[in-house]
């Protein structure tokens, strides 16, 4: 796989850009605030649909503008594709590939496997459940057109579940109707559940080998999956919850809940864990999403690296260069470090300045 070339209209800070990538190694250099990381955004977002940000699609047109155009093209399994993504303030987005529209965006998810690692990315180990629950939706959703399904269906039957909740606070006749809602939840939460787990085995065991060679065998990370509720008791627990539910008008049981623990020798790194192995924690999980995307797809993904390689040591700095040497990548820096340019060959240069992309190489 791989992202042949990108233009865009009036995304960001940039009126108009227009870029060819190489198909391995792309450096975007510039100071802070010019562009670059805008580039990886829309990429990501002709990817996946989204922004890595969690920013809404109106937070993406430059300001003063009512829509933007972003267009990629891209080669898979030697086929050549075109996504053309259409953004508006106040409507959904429209989509198009090879110029063919798309009903659903969620029928762009998988054209092209794309991995985002940015500083920000601590944030999984770190922040809330909802940050961990964001990582194992997007990579499934990415690898699984069936999760992406039932992800959908849940996610639609959980926000009329909560509607219904606060109807019926004020009509109490439509109390015989939520069994519909908790019949949907059930049948959509338990394959999610099921997925989740099977996926987070797999990638866990990546995690722990990876980890365990960043740090010389000192740290032996284990990834486990944590759902709010087993299937074999998750019809109970919802009844059980009800009363809860109608007080709080929402619904307090079922996989969007679910989290992830990290534990080192123990311990759980998203509570007690150093910044440093939170760290290496973080990024053993972007180096393990690689590894599996080939294992599942046959293919190689693309990567996605904003500012990363400042923010590690020279020992992970080369142990994710390494990682990479097969597979496109474009980074975003600052400046050109002379020791990337001596691990790596650069195979395309871009210095991004105030919104505009000049090739230096």
């Amino acid at each position: 796989m791989q992202v042949d070339s990108l233009e865009i209209g009036n995304f960001r800070n940039y009126q108009f850009g227009e870029i060819e990538f190489h198909n391995k190694i792309n450096i975007l250099y510039g100071d802070n605030a010019q562009g670059k990381t805008n580039l990886l955004e829309a990429v990501f977002v002709c990817c996946t649909t989204k922004s890595h940000k969690g920013s809404k699609d109106r937070d993406l047109i430059r300001i003063g503008e009512e829509e933007s155009h972003i267009r990629m093209h891209l080669t898979k399994k030697n086929i050549k594709h075109r996504v053309d993504m259409h953004l508006k303030k106040n409507k959904g987005k429209g989509i198009a590939i090879d110029g063919v529209p798309i009903r659903r965006s969620s029928e762009l998810l998988g054209l092209l496997n794309v991995i985002f690692f940015s500083p920000e990315d601590l944030r999984i180990i770190k922040n809330g459940p909802a940050e961990r629950r964001r990582f194992i939706n997007m990579e499934l959703c990415q690898l699984d057109g069936f999760y992406l399904h039932d992800l959908s269906e849940y996610n639609k039957a959980l926000m009329q579940r909560n509607k219904l909740l606060k109807q019926i606070s004020y009509q109490a006749s439509l109390l015989n109707t939520l069994e519909i809602w908790d019949s949907s939840l059930i049948e959509y939460g338990t394959r999610i559940i099921q997925r989740r787990s099977s996926f987070v085995e797999e990638i866990g065991e990546i995690v722990t080998r990876v980890n365990e060679k960043l740090t010389g065998n000192s740290e032996h990370i284990k990834m486990l999956y944590e759902p709010d509720v087993l299937i074999e008791n998750f019809e109970k627990k919802l009844k059980n919850a009800r009363e809860k539910d109608l007080k709080f008008c929402t619904t307090s049981v079922g996989p969007h809940r679910d989290d992830l623990c990290f534990l080192n020798g123990g311990v759980d790194i998203r509570q007690f864990g150093s910044q440093g192995q939170q760290r290496t924690c973080a990024l053993s999980l972007k180096l393990a999403e690689i590894e599996l995307v080939k294992r599942v797809t046959g293919d190689s993904p693309v990567l996605l690296l904003d500012d990363v390689l400042s923010e590690l040591d020279r020992n992970r700095q080369n142990y994710l260069l390494d990682s990479i040497d097969d597979i496109q990548t474009i980074i975003t820096c600052t400046g050109i470090e002379e020791f990337v340019s001596s691990r790596l060959t650069l195979d395309k240069i871009f210095h991004i300045a105030d919104g505009t992309i000049s090739v230096e190489k």
